[in-house]
């Protein structure tokens, strides 16, 4: 920590005190390390970190704890966790650095942003408790109320340009549905899949062209198409009630296990103990797919 945090009328030789972790909360620790990081006495890569060099480890850390939480592994949660809370205290750091904000003001933030949105919480005594639906609308309207008024166009643009791809998708068309652009029946939704099956499959069959602008184009034309296919499938999904981000982690699951399953099929049944499956024939793999597939569907 600097001393100078702690009286910035001092006047002593040195710039930094060790604080042992009994002398702070870990919280508070936590956030003198990450400057003493920052500091010029401190990690060069640190110090090279801006708000935007930071934003891919904001997100795989937070995929990363979305894994462990959904693995159960209570150990991992807290770990990645603390990996989470590193992120949000760095990028405050950088920011307290021009005087921008502070981690003070975003737990402020935050904190009051909490109690304006649960005003059956906070409010006088004697309120009658909403419950989880009215609970929600509150919440929709007191958000509304915070913010500028965006049109539904601005927030499905802004829905697409925040989210990770299928969340949007998602997002998108709960929106659109609450604004009354629903499809009519399931037989209708049904039939625009294979409309939009054929649309990707007639543009995929189209041969390359020889010039590289035309082959571009093609390309975003093919891209274009699988993204409606994929946008449909997403509508397809909501209208049964299933999220289509959870069910394909679902499937790279299963399909991950099943050729670890592979792999050991391939221990138990090879004559040659360093045989991998980048060894086998195609032929080969397609029967150890299969044989994995009757013992775990």
């Amino acid at each position: 920590m600097l001393l100078g945090d702690l009286d910035p009328q001092a006047s002593v030789n040195v710039s930094h005190l060790y604080l042992p972790a009994t002398s702070l909360s870990h919280l508070q620790r936590l956030v003198a390390i990450v400057a003493q990081l920052r500091s010029p006495q401190g990690c060069p890569w640190d110090q090279a970190q801006t708000p935007l060099s930071l934003t891919s480890y904001i997100l795989e850390e937070a995929y990363e704890t979305v894994t462990a939480i959904r693995q159960g592994h209570v150990e991992a949660i807290a770990e990645e966790l603390g990996d989470l809370l590193l992120q949000v205290v760095l990028q405050s750091q950088i920011f307290s650095e021009s005087q921008t904000f502070d981690l003070e003001q975003v737990a402020a933030g935050i904190a009051d942003k909490l109690i304006r949105r649960h005003p059956h919480v906070f409010a006088a005594d004697g309120e009658a408790s909403p419950d989880v639906e009215e609970v929600h609308r509150n919440w929709e309207q007191i958000k509304q109320s915070e913010q500028p008024q965006q049109t539904l166009a601005e927030k499905l643009w802004h829905d697409s340009q925040t989210l990770p791809p299928l969340m949007a998708a998602l997002k998108i068309s709960n929106r659109v549905v609450r604004a009354g652009f629903e499809w009519p029946n399931a037989a209708s939704l049904w039939a625009k899949v294979a409309e939009e099956e054929a649309e990707l499959q007639e543009v995929l069959d189209r041969p390359l062209p020889e010039a590289e602008n035309q082959r571009e184009f093609l390309r975003q034309q093919q891209a274009g198409e699988l993204g409606d296919l994929i946008f449909t499938l997403v509508n397809l999904g909501r209208w049964y009630g299933l999220d289509a981000s959870a069910a394909l982690q679902q499937t790279n699951e299963k399909f991950a296990r099943r050729f670890q399953m592979m792999a050991t099929l391939l221990a138990q049944s090879s004559p040659s103990p360093d045989r991998t499956l980048t060894d086998c024939t195609l032929t080969e793999l397609e029967a150890l797919w299969q044989q994995t597939k009757q013992q775990h569907p």
